[in-house]
């Protein structure tokens, strides 16, 4: 499908560098060539395109905006037009490289040893070791703080029991960052641990049934007396501060990525409308319901391009906020879920099989407007943010 000029109406390509343009149009073409032919089958099947990691391992998307260690060490600017273009595609494939990157290497970067960065981020960034990151837990979503999962010393291992769930990656993860609490209590009793594959009583289970994310790993983790050594305990960081800070760090890139399955509906339902011809003769485009609704469409694009745009380099100049996070996240997945549903209704009846985006991108994102953070606690954020009071008390 030919992209549209209309759909950078203000002109954000000035707004970039050579490299960041050089970036994203690298993946884009990927994403055109390897993906948007195949990922309607695997969506349809269930099934996640593990053939495409080593393609993506090479041109660097995974942990892309990390430093060392064989990362590419690109800015936000530059990860998050990757992910936008991966999301084109599907938020499945972006799932993947958002967990692999930003929430399995980023903390592992940001709080592990110098021997947990040798000897697992090189190999990440290769696609050659696989990441999942477990917080979630069956009765613990949008609470981290009162997970059941717990970490129990003994000599000089943890033993870790829990269930961990709506894990991405998780059953084909090699190494999984599981957040636990230890025995002493308190505010910094969460920890993180890589828990490594095969490590007896660390089991894996894909959750059956999806509508969403079908072509995605999601899996419950389960740890029944795991002996985790001390030598995979996270040494950098105690208390909630660190899943949370993976979170605000992955919630970003999905903030500015999210735009990239809105752009796929978007212009699908663009090029259908001028294509398709009704009673008349006269284009579907021709009529003044429809124009109306790809108006509204590209008016949301335009918003959250620059919101996107805006938080990441907010982010490179070190001047990013959670609050600022929570905004991006809650207007920018609201719009494209949005778009979604307004595209498949310019398909009509065919809007609702996998020959076309729309369909497959709403259901997708039904799930990005529910994780990392549900548009309803970023809701809460902004308030508590505007207000001075906080409502989840």
């Amino acid at each position: 499908m030919a992209r549209a000029d209309i759909t950078d109406l203000f002109l954000l390509d000035d707004l970039l560098s050579p490299e960041e343009k050089a970036v994203r149009d690298t993946v884009a073409a990927f994403v055109d060539r390897e993906v948007l032919p195949i990922i309607g089958g695997h969506f349809r099947d269930g099934t996640f395109p593990r053939h495409l990691i080593p393609p993506l391992a090479e041109m660097g998307v995974l942990g892309a905006n990390l430093q060392g260690y064989g990362c590419a060490g690109l800015n936000t600017v530059s990860y998050g037009l990757i992910l936008q273009e991966l999301e084109r595609g599907d938020s499945g494939l972006r799932s993947f490289a958002s967990v692999q990157g930003s929430l399995c290497m980023f903390p592992i970067h940001a709080y592990g040893s110098d021997e947990q960065k040798a000897r697992f981020l090189p190999a990440m960034a290769r696609g050659q070791v696989i990441g999942c990151f477990g917080l979630t837990e069956p009765d613990f979503g949008s609470n981290p703080g009162g997970m059941r999962t717990r970490a129990r010393k003994d000599g000089d291992d943890y033993i870790l029991n829990g269930t961990k769930t709506w894990i991405t990656n998780g059953a084909i993860a090699d190494v999984a960052v599981v957040w636990a609490k230890t025995e002493d209590g308190g505010p910094e009793s969460v920890r993180g641990f890589l828990v490594e594959k095969g490590m007896p009583g660390f089991t894996t289970r894909d959750i059956p049934g999806k509508f969403s994310l079908r072509a995605s790993i999601t899996s419950e983790l389960s740890l029944q007396d795991v002996r985790v050594p001390a030598r995979n305990l996270l040494p950098g960081v105690k208390g909630l501060r660190g899943p949370l800070s993976c979170l605000n760090n992955a919630r970003l890139g999905i903030a500015f990525a999210v735009t990239g399955a809105a752009i796929a509906c978007f212009e699908g339902a663009r090029e259908y409308a001028l294509s398709r011809t009704s009673f008349n003769g006269k284009s579907v485009a021709s009529y003044q319901l429809t124009q109306e609704k790809l108006a509204d469409m590209l008016q949301d694009i335009v918003k959250a391009q620059l919101v996107g745009l805006r938080v990441a380099r907010l982010k490179d100049e070190g001047k990013v906020t959670p609050v600022m996070v929570s905004l991006a996240k809650r207007n920018n997945v609201k719009s494209a879920l949005d778009i979604a549903r307004v595209a498949r209704s310019i398909y009509g009846a065919n809007g609702i099989t996998d020959a076309y985006p729309p369909v497959r991108h709403m259901l997708n994102l039904e799930s990005v407007f529910t994780y990392e953070g549900t548009h309803e606690v970023h809701t809460l954020v902004l308030g508590k943010a505007i207000t001075g009071l906080d409502a989840f008390d």
